[in-house]
């Protein structure tokens, strides 16, 4: 069973419930509320609110408000509902895979389920473009999407299991191939398939990891799954915590572990399938977040799944934010500028606080 070493951080009391709730709840209104005003065009003044220094590289005056509305409600409120759910969504399905494998370096990146989410998801796009984009093709899509975040771990557990057994570091660094694996099949597609070069750049930006939703639709699609599949998550995280004992010590207390394990890794494959539909591949969100916030409030799934889906939610929006303010009017592709910031604050955190894992 898991259990982490004692250290600076670790041994004070843990915030209350609600408290949590309501502190990631505004954490993350703050976010959404930034990230509504600021931008490439800064909304802020025609709505009345003058800062010091512009966020924006241009900005809309007092008694624009018209257009301002516009641009808040047709343009930039998708991309945030949008990056939110992504975060979301990715927080999520990181606490499900390190719940379901017990390991704490689980996240949709490292074991492979973005990259084959992204190949599945690549593959639909080039099997509509051979079939002349049918009607239900919007199911198609994301659906060989999950179907390859599914076989993505399916390999990972076949590769690096050894007679049942399977190590920290070898589910790691078989992830890791995997996903590198992914990654190179999907840029070769992207690279010799003439239907998707003539869309090279758009394609290479989704890898690269982008929120660009455009309008409400996708958001519609993609809300009741996501919040299906953490609801379900949810509904499992007492079970889950048994799962930390084992498959034999959570079958004594009565949980159905085979039927648990389908379930878990359903639901995080298909939320990750999602999230790699909306944005392409954005990586280390379901790790950096999830790890912040059991450092915080502990290992019980029931309070750490809410908790960590609501802050990698509004993670991504700020990193968002970032991605298209900094050098405005160019955009830097939001997978590139999450890796860039999680990977340091990860090592960090790793290096403060050392884990000690028994399997």
């Amino acid at each position: 069973m898991p259990r982490p070493e004692t250290g600076p951080g670790r041994s004070g009391p843990r915030p209350p419930a609600i408290v949590a709730l309501l502190g990631a709840g505004g954490f993350a209104l703050l976010a959404v509320l930034l990230g509504a005003g600021c931008g490439s065009v800064d909304l802020l003044p025609a709505f009345g609110v003058d800062w010091p220094v512009s966020c924006g590289a241009d900005r809309i005056g007092p008694g624009d408000t018209e257009l301002a509305t516009r641009i808040l409600l047709q343009i930039r409120l998708p991309r945030l509902a949008g990056g939110f759910m992504v975060g979301a969504a990715l927080a999520g399905a990181g606490v499900l895979y390190q719940g379901l494998l017990r390991n704490p370096l689980a996240d949709p990146f490292v074991i492979g389920a973005s990259g084959g989410a992204g190949l599945g998801i690549v593959l639909g796009q080039l099997l509509l473009v051979y079939l002349g984009s049918p009607a239900g093709g919007g199911i198609l899509v994301p659906g060989l999407g999950f179907a390859g975040a599914l076989a993505a771990v399916w390999m990972v557990f076949l590769i690096a299991g050894r007679r049942g057994r399977r190590s920290n570091s070898t589910l790691v660094l078989t992830g890791f191939a995997i996903s590198s694996l992914l990654g190179a099949l999907n840029l070769l597609i992207l690279l010799t398939a003439q239907p998707l070069r003539e869309r090279l750049l758009e394609s290479i930006s989704w890898v690269l990891g982008g929120v660009k939703v455009s309008g409400w639709t996708p958001v519609g699609l993609a809300f009741p799954t996501i919040a299906i599949c953490l609801l379900l998550g949810f509904a499992l995280a007492r079970q889950l915590d048994y799962l930390a004992l084992g498959g034999a010590g959570a079958a004594r207390l009565g949980v159905n572990v085979a039927r648990l394990r389908i379930a878990l890794l359903l639901s995080a494959s298909l939320l990750t399938a999602v999230a790699v539909a909306l944005a392409g591949i954005v990586a280390l969100v379901g790790l950096l977040v999830p790890h912040a916030v059991r450092l915080v409030l502990g290992p019980a799934n029931r309070l750490l799944l809410p908790v960590a889906a609501i802050l990698g939610g509004a993670y991504l929006v700020l990193v968002d934010l970032v991605a298209r303010t900094a050098f405005a009017p160019a955009e830097i592709p939001v997978g590139i500028l999450a890796a860039l910031i999680g990977t340091p604050v990860f090592l960090w955190l790793l290096r403060r606080n050392r884990f000690v894992y028994d399997f």
